[in-house]
């Protein structure tokens, strides 16, 4: 039945047009005659604005449009954007101040949009830009990762947007008390810029029938559709929203932005399409950022180092507003898997979220929970050392045992499954440890400092659980299926088509993947969170086994045996006692022929019971030139349990991927701002992207413990190699830095902050 057998490398079909030149992306298909949209953008940090003249600007040359703020409240807009507000501690909500589409009184970071022009040509458009009066009196911009300073909302008094706090404080307070050992640390999660392939961008374009098509390069669209009507105050029947091709997406596109209902509305107003893409340096100014947190770690230990308590006391930053999702990833999400792998069960989270004159935070590959692992797998790797015993032995002794599943952690969720003493296990003898010594030893010789590090993860996936998939087979032959989730690169036009091939025979260059429509598909979770492959193809084989059950009777009739004789195998229906044996192709064929179109259109939605949580043991390797203090990655080795693969070639790409993300945030990914909140990171020349060059062959494998919480026995992949690879690569530049008495290595290792760290363990040893 399954042509392409199960777990099989299949290549992904959508990459000949990719490679190629032939994708199809949103600045690709914009509309002919769609006038370009530029967005005025703040200058400063933090200022009121004392005027906005843009009178000049609507008479230049090509200018269709210019719009402000007060343009969009006078033509009955609600142009504001939306953002998750969580419980404080005392049970209030956490700040929600309002966030315009474009600035009114004041301007709140470097890049905040302020008016938008439309015109012929994007040089008209910036030309006009140029033309618009602008004054401002500047205030003092606060850019510190704490409470206090010029305040930003007096809905904020000292900038503070929540206070939250989850588990037993007092208990976990008398379990330090009453502990053998004790230890902390204080960890630093740098800000990154998540630098898509492709920027953000979009198109929009009214009917004569009134109603509006938004395309976004996005993750999904029924969250922007309802956000798009919200805006214009219209019907949500009257909006559709599509994503075409999508060049990276990695959760910063998950969220809506000001200009897609800036260019909705600019566009009804000129009465011609309007397009917008974002430039590189636009994007470093205005895409959310990912991170930017300090916690305070710390952890109890009994006697025998069993971990009797854990507590984590964070300051996340919120940039200058609320985005869609921010309070939530470092509080509820970051919850997630606060106590990873470890049978641990009297905790205390406390999150202070904070705002500051920057670009606003959201999710990033992750989302919260590679905050949660870093800070706790750098904890591991300091207790391991202060106990004085390996980190692969601290961890042991501290895993949840096997025989606990299903384990319900401190945190409220329920862990279905998991072996991880046999994926660390295989982790050691994949990484060849029994080999660093003599490779720590050539490093030596050579004048190298050499480390290396672990980091056992686990991540919980999110998102909707719920997902539809809908089947129609076609007059010309094709199928098509019908799906609620997003690709922005992933590959799930393959694993889509081969799934549902390998479900009924159906031959995979026959399947159409049709996603990103909200006019062709009802409803949809989107991508985020690892759940597309486990939730989507979940509700694929719903629909095949409803595909089934639905052409039984019909092809019993036609067989002329009982329904109960009709089999579904090896690709065909059969029957003992018939000869006929047609495949879904040949019935469908047959039930049009017959004018049986209620067979050829079939649809099913799920929702899993629960979620699943990939695991995994990471091993780094780096060395380090003292002398200049650069870090090369020289070893990367990956044991992941994924539970049941489809196509192991998409997962290892998947952790090839974020391994790299990882590593690019550990080793040279930083955003800087200076004391007056601007940029200084805002091009390539300043921020660092790792390059291929900078990664080693990275070694992958699993161990599979299949999941109990979906049919199929999987584990979402999509983010597991962020999550692991940043403590992985931070514990390994620790320990080659620590014989030389660094005894606090933060990212980014960067080779001047590598030299430094040196240069003051040295001085510190005098």
């Amino acid at each position: 039945m399954e042509k392409f057998g199960k777990s099989q490398p299949v290549k992904r079909f959508e990459d000949t047009r990719f490679l190629t030149g032939q994708g199809q992306y949103v600045d690709d298909i914009t509309p002919d005659g769609a006038l370009f949209a530029y967005f005025l953008r703040s200058p400063v940090a933090h200022a009121v604005i004392t005027e906005l003249d843009v009178a000049d600007a609507r008479e230049s040359d090509g200018v269709a449009v210019v719009l402000t703020q007060e343009d969009l409240l006078a033509a009955g807009m609600d142009a504001t954007l939306e953002g998750t507000q969580v419980e404080n501690r005392d049970g209030t909500k956490g700040a929600g101040p309002v966030r315009p589409l474009l600035a009114t009184d004041r301007v709140r970071y470097v890049g905040e949009p302020i008016a938008v022009i439309v015109a012929e040509t994007m040089d008209q458009a910036r030309d006009a830009a140029e033309m618009i009066m602008f004054d401002y009196d500047d205030l003092d911009a606060h850019v510190a990762l704490s409470r206090g300073g010029e305040q930003l909302h007096e809905e904020a008094p000292e900038n503070l947007a929540f206070d939250w706090g989850m588990g037993d404080e007092a208990a976990t307070a008398a379990a330090f008390e009453a502990a053998a050992h004790v230890v902390s640390l204080e960890v630093g999660d740098n800000r990154v810029i998540v630098n898509a392939m492709e920027p953000r961008g979009a198109f929009a374009e009214w009917g004569e029938d009134g109603r509006v098509h938004v395309a976004i390069n996005g993750q999904g669209v029924w969250g922007p559709k309802a956000q798009i009507s919200r805006m214009l105050g219209i019907d949500a029947e009257l909006v559709r929203i599509t994503n075409p091709d999508t060049g990276g997406g990695f959760g910063m596109k998950a969220m809506m932005y000001n200009e897609p209902g800036v260019i909705a509305h600019a566009a009804k107003v000129a009465g011609k399409p309007v397009r917008w893409i974002a430039d590189r340096t636009e994007s470093m100014l205005s895409d959310n950022a990912g991170r930017d947190l300090t916690s305070t770690v710390e952890m109890a230990f009994d006697e025998t180092l069993k971990a009797t308590a854990y507590r984590v006391l964070s300051v996340a930053n919120m940039g200058a507003y609320n985005s869609q999702f921010a309070q939530a990833i470092q509080t509820q999400l970051f919850s997630r898997v606060l106590m990873g792998v470890y049978d641990v069960q009297t905790t205390w989270l406390q999150v202070d979220g904070v705002y500051t004159n920057s670009t606003p935070v959201d999710a990033y590959r992750g989302a919260g929970r590679p905050e949660a692992i870093y800070a706790l797998e750098r904890l591991m790797d300091r207790a391991a050392r202060e106990l004085g015993v390996s980190g692969s032995e601290l961890r042991r002794r501290n895993f949840i045992p096997k025989e606990a599943f299903p384990y319900k952690t401190t945190t409220d969720e329920t862990y279905d499954v998991g072996d991880f003493v046999r994926v660390l296990d295989r982790a050691e003898e994949f990484a060849d440890l029994p080999g660093y010594g003599a490779r720590k030893a050539n490093s030596e010789a050579a004048g190298k400092l050499r480390g290396v590090g672990l980091c056992y993860y686990i991540e919980s996936i999110l998102g909707d659980p719920s997902e539809s998939a809908k089947v129609e087979f076609n007059e010309d032959g094709t199928v098509s299926i019908y799906v609620g989730t997003q690709s922005n690169g992933q590959g799930h036009e393959t694993v889509y088509a081969q799934f549902l091939s390998d479900q009924t025979g159906i031959p995979v260059e026959m399947i159409e993947v049709v996603q990103g429509d909200s006019d062709r598909i009802k409803q949809g979770g989107g991508t985020g969170g690892s759940r597309s492959v486990t939730v989507q193809n979940t509700a694929t084989l719903a629909t095949v086994q409803t595909m089934i059950k639905a052409f039984t009777p019909y092809l019993a009739e036609k067989m002329g045996v009982d329904e109960a004789d009709v089999r579904f195998d090896d690709e065909q229906f059969r029957a003992d006692g018939s000869n006929l044996h047609p495949t879904f192709l040949e019935a469908a064929d047959m039930a049009r022929a017959d004018g049986r179109e209620d067979l050829l259109s079939h649809e099913e939605r799920t929702t899993l019971p629960a979620r699943s949580f990939p695991n995994g043991a990471h091993f780094a390797e780096v060395e380090i030139d003292p002398e200049t203090g650069q870090v090369t990655m020289g070893r990367y080795n990956v044991v992941d349990d994924f539970g049941n693969l489809i196509n192991p070639m998409l997962a290892e790409g998947q952790v090839h991927g974020g391994v790299a993300q990882g590593a690019g945030q550990a080793l040279m990914e930083h955003v800087v701002f200076d004391e007056d909140g601007q940029l200084l990171t805002a091009t390539f020349m300043d921020y660092a992207m790792p390059r291929a060059s900078d990664m080693p062959m990275i070694g992958f494998t699993t161990e599979a413990v299949p999941s109990t919480a979906n049919i199929m026995g999987m584990k979402g992949c999509g983010e597991a190699g962020t999550v692991g690879a940043m403590a992985a690569v931070a514990n390994a530049v620790q320990d080659a830095l620590w014989a030389r008495g660094v005894r606090q290595a933060d990212m980014p290792f960067t080779p001047l902050r590598v030299w430094e760290m040196l240069q003051d363990a040295a001085s510190n040893a005098e």
